[in-house]
């Protein structure tokens, strides 16, 4: 973990509750994708955990939602403005396992922080397949940025107003994968689960108090015992969850 400043270079609108901030500062201490950074935001008490969506030399890029106050406050920041960020928090997805045809599954704001993940494994020369899953076509983001990598890409929403219409399961049962990495609201990782014929890793949104592991208060029991989604999480194995219903 690494406490530092980090300049906007940029903060813009990609829906109409979706936000994309660019920033520059020492990206030293992030060193997987699937990790998390802590916002310190001013007049609040909690810093806001934020996953990473991409980093390359000192440039930080964060996609994130406006659900409240804190969030609201960041889309209203500048170009130029700063940002005091904890970086390199939580474990982050392992490449070793992905296999020749990795699967990635992203539902809403558990799409950003499979962008990095995606560019990594077509470095490594993996053809990667790509699910994004919204409620609307209004919500669609960075479709064309996975393509750009040169992914397979499908998208679902749930009304059907864009690609197919359903969940990510409903493209996922048709797509040949030798391992699945996804992120996205409990319901939807549960379904993932379910559905999944490979093994797989899966990254939990939570509450989080400090961030770091300090305060417990993002505990779960797992088949291994009680971990932390902020330290020992947020990305988990498939054969080590245990769902509380």
């Amino acid at each position: 973990m690494k406490q530092g400043l980090f300049t906007i270079i940029e903060n813009t609108q990609l829906t109409a509750t979706v936000w994309q901030m660019r920033l520059a500062g020492d990206t030293s201490a992030i060193t997987a994708s699937g990790q998390f950074v802590n916002v310190l935001l001013d007049g609040k008490f909690l810093r806001r955990p934020i996953s990473v969506c991409d980093c390359e030399g000192d440039e930080l890029t964060l996609v994130y939602k406006v659900v409240g106050s804190g969030t609201e406050q960041m889309s209203r920041m500048e170009r130029g403005q700063t940002l005091d960020v904890l970086t390199g928090l939580g474990n982050g997805y392992d490449l070793t396992d992905a296999g020749d045809a990795p699967l990635l599954l992203g539902g809403g704001v558990g799409v950003p922080p499979l962008y990095l993940l995606a560019k990594q494994l077509v470095a490594a020369g993996k053809k990667v397949s790509v699910v994004l899953g919204f409620n609307t076509a209004d919500e669609v983001f960075y479709e064309e940025e996975f393509k750009s990598l040169d992914c397979d890409v499908t998208v679902t929403t749930v009304d059907g107003t864009k690609g197919i219409q359903g969940f990510v399961t409903n493209a996922m049962e048709n797509i040949s994968y030798t391992h699945f990495y996804t992120c996205g609201p409990e319901p939807m990782l549960k379904a993932v689960w379910r559905t999944s014929v490979t093994d797989g890793q899966l990254s939990f949104e939570e509450r989080m108090g400090c961030g770091f592991g300090a305060c417990m208060g993002c505990s779960c029991k797992t088949l291994t015992g009680y971990k932390r989604i902020c330290k020992e999480g947020p990305v988990m194995r498939k054969g080590e969850i245990l769902w509380q219903n």
